[in-house]
């Protein structure tokens, strides 16, 4: 389907957040957007709101949108929710995936690996996206799915961050494989733990990922 205008203008924005372009701090004015982009003040503004809600920008009286940032230590903790999160994803889905959705698993898995080997960040996101909603799916636990979801798309700005660091793409990529074998193998435990260090950020991973962003507020 066709996404809406808000929503391409939604991944425009948080695109340009996420590699830098725009840091925390700096005023995203409305009408400077719509001339950026050609579009009417509507849709852009429907796009900020959800980013806003997403928690990526700030929606402040008398100023309009700004570009949120995070302390280091409440992103350390969102991802710990995140971890777990997906770790009990993994657990069922490696009871409970059906045959076809073990096969869009290695199709998504496929796709990460083109993208890996060409070294296309962005593409390589969006298939790693794809990889994930196929394991919160094969949970099948919809509520479990539904705050999976809703935390990976409040942390899309920070997890896509973290794929510049060198070597980073390759290396999701082989711990995406180790996923698949232990859901395939329907070790439910081994997929958790597995799943778990996956998206954890800690150590040099998080070390990476603070060292990417701008955490001063821009002039």
């Amino acid at each position: 389907m066709k996404k809406k205008l808000s929503e391409e203008l939604r991944e425009a924005i948080e695109e340009k957040i996420a590699f830098g372009t725009w840091p925390p701090g700096m005023r995203l004015d409305e009408s400077a957007l719509a001339i950026l982009f050609g579009v009417s003040r509507t849709p852009l503004r429907e796009a900020l709101i959800q980013l806003s809600s997403l928690g990526v920008v700030e929606i402040r009286p008398h100023r309009g949108a700004v570009v949120a940032a995070l302390e280091p230590q409440r992103l350390i903790e969102m991802f710990e929710v995140m971890a777990e999160l997906e770790a009990m994803c993994a657990r069922l889905a490696a009871r409970r995936i059906t045959a076809q959705e073990l096969l869009e698993l290695r199709a998504a898995h496929e796709e990460c690996s083109e993208q890996a080997a060409h070294a296309e960040e962005n593409a390589y996101y969006y298939a790693n996206e794809r990889f994930h909603a196929v394991i919160y799916r094969a949970s099948h636990n919809h509520y479990l799915a539904e705050q999976a979801d809703l935390m990976h798309r409040r942390l899309r700005v920070y997890r896509r961050l973290q794929l510049r660091a060198r070597g980073r793409l390759a290396s999701s990529f082989d711990e995406h494989g180790s996923v698949v074998e232990a859901i395939a193998s329907g070790d439910a435990e081994l997929a958790a733990t597995r799943l778990r260090d996956h998206v954890r950020v800690q150590g040099d991973r998080f070390a990476d990922l603070l060292a990417s962003l701008q955490w001063q507020p821009a002039a």
